[in-house]
């Protein structure tokens, strides 16, 4: 399986993409760029199109749906890690800290991407939607830099195959995208085994992918309240491939890893 879309990296990102890059950063209080803004950098005029769409929802009532997002996920009971059980595991103090740090990362730009992104393909793809509403107040980026993103080649082979499997976990369809939380948190093999070992009989009774198909609902639903908000610019000659790569992202793994991150973060003690 390829480890990625195409993508133009941050570090090779030069002129207008390389601003919006800084621009991304600042906006979400994060000091990485995502992969969908990446892959979107591929397309002439699509990474520059969908930020000045999305741009003013993340500045206005998207941290709102996307903390309403978070609050009525469906996440699954199920037990989580015990302080000791980390430590057994070699999961010290401060790396349970580094770990919570990638998790509230992600926790953050997840559901905000699900709903901003949604909110876009609601706008083009219009579908019948279940009324909900937006959260009171919304938590702010911590603004925490995480650990540069290890590429797949860089793991040691247990340790990629590890990712690879944790990757199909929650997918409805042959992934095509390995999640980039996966890849953060491999600089810890023995905590990702432990959140296979707690993902497994989820995975083998279908909870996983209900989670999934539930949160892309509920992703859909923010986002066509915010399509409301949107006033797009004139769209770009790659219209239809920004659009493909929205919903790519959105349906697997932005909406996977929404619900999964959530689960997982809820199990690891701070």
């Amino acid at each position: 399986m390829a480890e990625s879309v195409p993508s133009v990296l941050e570090s090779e990102a030069r002129g207008e993409i390389a601003d919006i890059y800084a621009d991304i950063r600042k906006v979400l209080g994060t000091s990485v760029v995502n992969l969908i803004w990446r892959n979107l950098a591929t397309m002439p005029g699509a990474l520059e199109w969908t930020w000045a769409t999305v741009r003013p929802l993340y500045l206005g009532d998207a941290p709102l749906h996307a903390e309403a997002v978070r609050r009525t996920l469906a996440l699954p009971d199920w037990p989580g890690f015990s302080i000791d059980t980390l430590l057994a595991a070699g999961v010290d103090e401060t790396e349970r800290a580094l770990i919570r740090d990638v998790l509230e990362s992600y926790q953050y730009t997840n559901a905000l991407a699900l709903v901003v992104l949604s909110a876009v393909l609601a706008h083009y793809e219009p579908r019948p939607a279940d009324a909900v509403t937006a959260a009171n107040k919304a938590p702010t980026a911590a603004g925490t830099k995480i650990p540069e993103l290890p590429p797949m080649e860089a793991l040691d082979p247990e340790v990629a195959a590890l990712v690879a499997e944790l990757n199909s976990f929650g997918e409805d369809t042959e992934p095509q995208l390995i999640a980039s939380m996966y890849r953060h948190l491999a600089y810890w093999p023995s905590y990702l085994a432990l959140v296979r070992t707690m993902l497994a009989p989820l995975q083998r009774e279908g909870r996983l992918n209900a989670l999934t198909l539930s949160t892309r609902a509920l992703g859909y639903a923010h986002g066509a309240t915010l399509a409301k908000q949107l006033k797009p610019p004139a769209p770009p000659d790659t219209l239809k491939g920004a659009l493909a790569s929205c919903r790519l992202f959105v349906e697997h793994p932005i909406a996977r890893m929404t619900g999964l991150c959530a689960l997982i973060r809820r199990a690891t003690p701070e």
